[in-house]
């Protein structure tokens, strides 16, 4: 007896993998037995298909609420659930690539295997770790540069009613930058629209500089909030080696739907528009990543915002958390005038900061002379306008045309920095 004790004593001490056992869907959610694991860990069901990979969104007493991330059609009474953990391989490999949400390759190309396991959530900076942002970017559209300049490490939103050419902006931005790499990240489009923008309308050149990732609208919220803090992560990755990134997100609006179907499953309690409050603490946690590091890097972030009426939740909350907001008119898009920047709505707060003395008098005047030249054109529709009557309006009414050709800009035109400067000071001579 006592050697036997003194061998099991000796034994290496078993160690079992804990898991629980799926007792309840209902909708979305999941609940399971187990294991113990804490909310924002991952969790697999096995389905005998390679599991489904689920998210713990919270617990009751001792059960877990899972929301799955892959689809979970095929999922029975009394599954095991055992704890997963994912990591995810940055490195050189991810330019020119199209991800999911969890960073496997959507384009046919192989898997990493090498790589810096990079934290998916990385913390915010703290604000004196921040450098003030000096320099404007050059994003090559004329309108941006000149009017509504953008400051490395900026966040700025675009504004805009479905269908009004957010997207080709997007992608004029994206293959214009002077920024070192981009990141963008398309939650919840459609397929198509997905495919189209990244060959389309970004093209080879800028997929090269770029990672893409995409998680289409028909995927669980989970998935889409996955992605785009995936995107996020590998921005402040590449700030980290020293890089100015410009981080395209579309759209905020769908990541905040995202995380109203996790909370509102999760049993958070609505509140304005049926948004539960984790939505008000998340959208200022994801763009507070953006920025430029005092030791190097940047990230100059861009997050579209869909408009869905005119006193938008959403919308009101990424002004109130962004430096500054471009707005996209339906009727400007009805004209035919691309891009659709509705100047007298659209601001950036580092205008001032980054533009020198001339290019600040230069943005002031072509902002005042389009602002009247849109009075004197209700009145012309009127048929009261007269003039001579009103100098400052006759002089907006006599450049309206040069106005009008800076705002304007072909899909496939770059126009640099330096240049929009000189087009600018000659729109308004």
């Amino acid at each position: 007896m006592i050697e036997s004790a003194r061998y099991l004593a000796a034994l290496p001490e078993p160690h079992f993998l804990p898991k629980g056992r799926l007792i309840r869907s209902v909708g979305m959610l999941l609940e399971s037995t187990g294991p113990a694991l804490p909310v924002g860990a991952l969790a697999v069901v096995e389905d005998g298909n390679g599991g489904v990979i689920c998210e713990v969104v919270g617990f009751r007493d001792d059960r877990l609420l899972l929301l799955a991330i892959d689809k979970f059609q095929h999922l029975a009474p009394r599954s095991p659930v055992a704890p997963l953990h994912l990591t995810f391989k940055a490195g050189p490999w991810m330019l020119g690539r199209v991800l999911d949400g969890l960073g496997r390759p959507l384009d046919g190309g192989p898997a990493p295997s090498q790589g810096e396991a990079i934290e998916l959530e990385p913390p915010a900076l703290q604000p004196m770790a921040r450098g003030l942002s000096s320099a404007p970017l050059d994003v090559g559209v004329r309108a941006i540069n000149g009017l509504f300049p953008i400051a490395v490490g900026q966040k700025i939103g675009v504004f805009s009613m479905p269908g009004v050419g957010k997207s080709v902006l997007l992608g004029m931005i994206a293959r214009g930058t002077a920024a070192d790499s981009n990141v963008i990240a398309l939650i919840g489009e459609r397929g198509r629209e997905a495919r189209e923008f990244i060959e389309d309308i970004l093209g080879l050149e800028g997929l090269k500089r770029s990672v893409a990732i995409v998680v289409t609208g028909d995927m669980p919220a989970p998935m889409r909030l996955k992605g785009t803090i995936l995107a996020t992560a590998i921005a402040n990755y590449l700030r980290r080696q020293g890089n100015n990134v410009l981080l395209l997100m579309d759209s905020l609006t769908r990541v905040a739907m995202a995380q109203r179907e996790i909370g509102l499953a999760s049993g958070e309690p609505p509140t304005a528009r049926g948004y539960p409050p984790s939505v008000f603490a998340l959208i200022p946690r994801l763009v507070e990543t953006a920025g430029t590091r005092e030791a190097g890097g940047s990230i100059t972030g861009i997050y579209t915002v869909l408009l869905h009426e005119e006193n938008d939740t959403v919308g009101e909350l990424a002004k109130s958390v962004l430096d500054g907001h471009i707005v996209l008119s339906r009727e400007l898009a009805g004209r035919g005038h691309y891009p659709a920047i509705e100047v007298s709505t659209s601001v950036s707060r580092l205008a001032p900061r980054i533009s020198s003395p001339e290019h600040n008098g230069d943005r002031l005047r072509f902002l005042e002379l389009y602002v009247r030249w849109r009075e004197a054109e209700e009145l012309m529709a009127l048929g009261t306008y007269h003039a001579g009557h009103d100098r400052r309006a006759d002089e907006a009414v006599r450049l309206h045309e040069k106005l009008e050709s800076f705002l304007k800009q072909p899909m496939d035109e770059r126009v640099s920095f330096a240049a929009s400067l000189n087009q600018l000071s000659e729109a308004i001579q």
